[in-house]
Order: structure tokens, then sequence, then C-alpha cells
């Protein structure tokens, strides 16, 4: 297959995962750009380049389907452009191996984040209780954006079972958040890493036509996350992607 309908093909499925799940995709395409032969820093680049693209899209139609709460996606999104910034940084400084074992305990930790009942009941509309869950969710997504972007990944996979755990909210208005934070951080990132000389003419190329078939595909996960999955079905499928992920970057650790 040719390399760019082969990244073609990778950003049309991390599309779909990315509108069912709220994922930037970044824990499939990261293993698959290794295995063709990218180095751990090219393939973030990659992953982020076309997380920007495919968040964008995938926020404009959870909007317009009215499945967004635009003014807590804004504290989670701001949170998590500051902290993204710090990404081509960190890259600098620390081995592509304690990263990659980073990746894989977050993930661990957000599946057993996920299983375990949420501990507050949907958002509850007092002045004050708004303000401190105000200040929770920019935090959040101030410490997901500077973890999530430097291991190449949205941060989606790791919001989305925080704000289902301590704020009750349900899957699909997490997966929207997700989505749309993943916005903000990946083009956070996406400058930190150019300024720091990651992202290259070879890398940015990648990017765009990765990012290209993962805005065909985000299109119809939303599709499908909004009319197919009930709650049950969507949690399963959710916690299935974890599991994979975690198969994966156990493999490029171990062999």
């Amino acid at each position: 297959m040719d390399i760019y309908a082969l990244y073609i093909a990778i950003g049309l499925f991390t599309g779909i995962l990315s509108g069912i799940f709220g994922i930037g995709g970044g824990l499939i395409i990261v293993p698959i750009m290794l295995a063709t032969g990218h180095s751990f820093e090219e393939s973030i680049g990659i992953s982020i380049l076309q997380m920007a693209l495919s968040s964008f899209v995938g926020s404009v139609l959870n909007f317009k389907k009215k499945s967004l709460d635009f003014s807590l996606g804004l504290l989670i999104g701001i949170g998590g452009l500051i902290g993204a910034s710090f990404s081509g940084f960190i890259l600098k400084i620390v081995s592509s191996k304690i990263l990659m074992v980073i990746f894989a305990l977050l993930v661990v930790y957000s599946m057993i984040q996920f299983v375990l009942k949420p501990k507050k009941k949907d958002f509850i509309a007092d002045t004050k209780r708004y303000r401190l869950q105000g200040l929770k969710l920019f935090l959040i997504g101030a410490l997901t954006g500077f973890f999530a972007i430097t291991l190449g990944i949205g941060g989606g996979m790791l919001m989305v079972p925080l704000m289902h755990y301590f704020l009750g909210y349900d899957s699909k208005k997490c997966v929207a958040l997700g989505l749309f934070f993943i916005l903000f951080s990946s083009i956070s990132g996406a400058f930190s890493l150019m300024y720091h000389h990651i992202i290259n003419k070879e890398v940015l190329v990648a990017g765009a036509i990765v990012g290209l078939g993962s805005v065909m595909g985000v299109s119809i996960g939303i599709k499908w996350i909004m009319g197919l999955l009930n709650e049950k079905m969507h949690k399963i499928l959710i916690l299935g992607v974890y599991g994979l992920s975690l198969l994966i970057i156990l493999y490029k650790l171990f062999f």
C-alpha cells in the first residue's frame, strides 16, 4: 500500500474513534507511526497535527448537535492550552522510554477511574459550587494538557474518565468536552513542537494527510455515538480502547 494511502486509512480509523470516544487518536497513531519507521518524537508530532484537524471538525459537529457545553469546554480548553505549551520542552529533556512508561501508567489509571462509580451527581446549579467546579475543570485541563501532549495523545483518554468520576457527567457529555479540550491542547502543543524543531516538513506533510483522513472519520463517529450506542455499550467500548492502547505500548516497550 502507498504510504500516503496508509496515512489516510489510519486517519479515517482514528477519526471514527475520536468521534465515538472523545480521544485524539494518539494512542493508535503513535504506535503505528513508530512501526512505520518514525521516531517517537516525530510520531508525537504527526499525532498532534491530526488531532487539531479532527477535534476542530468534531467540536463543530457536537456544537451543532447541542451535545457540547461551550462554557465548560472553554474552561477545560484554556487550561489545556496553557499546560500543552510546555510539551516541546519536556520532549527535549526526557527519554522516550520514560515517556512510554508514563503513557502506560496513565492508561491503567484512566481505566480504573472509569470503572469506578461517579463521586458526584451531574452539574449542580449553585453559584459557589459552579465556580469551584469551574476551577477544577481548568486545573484538570492544565495538568492533562501538560502530560497528554507530551505523550502524543490529545488528553481525551484521560479527561473522559476523570470528568465521569469526579463530576458525574455521563459518557457522551464527557466525550464532547474531551474532544473540545483536544482542540485547544493540540494547537498549543503543535506550536510548542514547531518552536523546538520537532515538527519538520516531513512530519507536517504526514500529519496533514493523516488529519485529512481523521476529518472524514470523526463525522462518522459522532453520528454513531448520537444514534446507535447506548450509555452502557459506549462505556464498554471505551474500556476496550484503553485495553488495546495498553497492549500496544507494552509491546513497544518490551519487544
